[in-house]
């Protein structure tokens, strides 16, 4: 996010995939409940200004968070200067859209005249077929999470990362940069794979294959989650699943599953092994 950036600026998917970081870091860091982590994540993802993201951290200590937030400016344009910038750019756009018709009519038209709109070049058969995009989208099944994994593969040419988490319809991905060991890019999918945001690397950070887990185990519990941690599933608010290298000493290229499952009567989570072995279940 570029530092002249005003709290009314609309928000992009990286901003609000920067805002959700720094919300789990402060979950890692006790700052937040897991109901806290969970209402503010929601909004982040809802968000449309940077103002929004900014009042969702703007109580938390941040400084181990990957990524910060720079601070907002305030717009401080005259009024009369906002005036001459306006008839300046209303100039530019007069100029540039008769610029734009009269190429477009040099290329395409018909007619005596650049504003003769009588025959439109857009309503001749073109001869295209239409191409159909079909990405995964719900993600929370077995054919969306192999789905997800696969298309990690295509993007990126393999499943290797530090963390991957997965939301119902959206996943955010943490991986080293190729061009420099010290960084760390981290990805939004939606649908596709979206431009990264950059972070310095933790000097903790392992790289593991995120997708070395039986999946048809993982969403068997992914779905039996509420009901294995006592919540009511018309109660359930937001579910999640958290893919990162193991903690255990003895098996250090092994990956770790966490199911976080969220209502407004308790959190919980379940630590799963990559073969759908049960490490710990903290209840609501």
């Amino acid at each position: 996010m570029a530092t002249s950036q005003t709290a009314s600026t609309r928000a992009k998917d990286t901003d609000r995939n920067d805002t959700c970081q720094i919300l789990d870091t402060a979950l890692s860091e006790g700052q937040l409940s897991m109901a806290e982590h969970q209402q503010r994540v929601k909004a982040a993802t809802n968000a449309t200004t940077l103002g929004d993201l900014r009042a969702l951290v703007s109580d938390l200590q941040t400084a181990n968070a990957p990524v910060q937030l720079p601070t907002l400016r305030k717009p401080r344009l005259p009024v009369s200067g906002a005036r001459a910038g306006w008839g300046i750019r209303a100039a530019i756009s007069a100029v540039l859209v008769l610029l734009g018709v009269g190429i477009g009519w040099g290329l395409y038209g018909n007619t005596a005249s650049p504003l003769n709109f009588t025959s439109d070049p857009g309503a001749k058969s073109d001869g295209l077929s239409p191409v159909v995009l079909t990405p995964p989208r719900q993600l929370h099944s077995l054919g969306g999470l192999t789905g997800l994994l696969e298309q990690m593969k295509q993007k990126f040419g393999d499943t290797n990362g530090y963390r991957l988490v997965i939301y119902p319809d959206y996943a955010s991905l943490d991986r080293p940069d190729p061009g420099d060991e010290r960084r760390e890019l981290s990805y939004t999918y939606r649908g596709g794979w979206g431009d990264p945001s950059t972070s310095p690397a933790s000097a903790d950070a392992r790289v593991v294959d995120l997708s070395k887990f039986d999946t048809k185990a993982i969403v068997k519990i992914l779905y039996g989650a509420p009901e294995t941690l006592n919540i009511k599933s018309a109660d359930v608010k937001s579910t999640y699943l958290i893919i990162e290298p193991s903690r255990d000493p003895t098996t250090p290229e092994a990956v770790s599953i966490s199911v976080y499952v969220s209502s407004d009567f308790g959190s919980g989570y379940i630590q799963l092994g990559p073969d759908g072995s049960v490490k710990q279940i903290n209840y609501p």
